[in-house]
């Protein structure tokens, strides 16, 4: 199961650390979560292969915050190697993993 989508990068910040992230969108985050049912993983989180512009790698998007919203935290080599950053629009590619 695929989805695309474009989203803006946004910051989360802990006390040691940031994070960047983009929001899946609502109708992306239901289909998602259909499909992986009972599946989910520890903190519900659900493996997925991503590509950012033409960056491509595996991580698990999972619930943030306090609407328990689906992100999907994107690293900072691919942000440099896409010469994006906070507040920048990207375009998004998600392959669910396992499913």
């Amino acid at each position: 199961m695929e989805f695309t989508f474009d989203a803006d990068l946004w910051r989360w910040e802990s006390r040691r650390a940031f994070y960047t992230f983009v929001s899946l969108p609502p109708d992306v985050e239901d289909q998602v979560l259909m499909a992986a049912g009972d599946l989910l993983r520890g903190w519900g989180s659900v493996r997925v292969e991503a590509r950012v512009g033409s960056s491509t790698f595996a991580t698990s998007v999972f619930p943030l915050g306090d609407e328990n919203a689906y992100a999907l935290p994107v690293k900072r080599a691919v942000r440099d190697a896409e010469g994006v950053g906070v507040g920048d629009t990207v375009a998004v590619r998600l392959r669910l993993l396992d499913f």
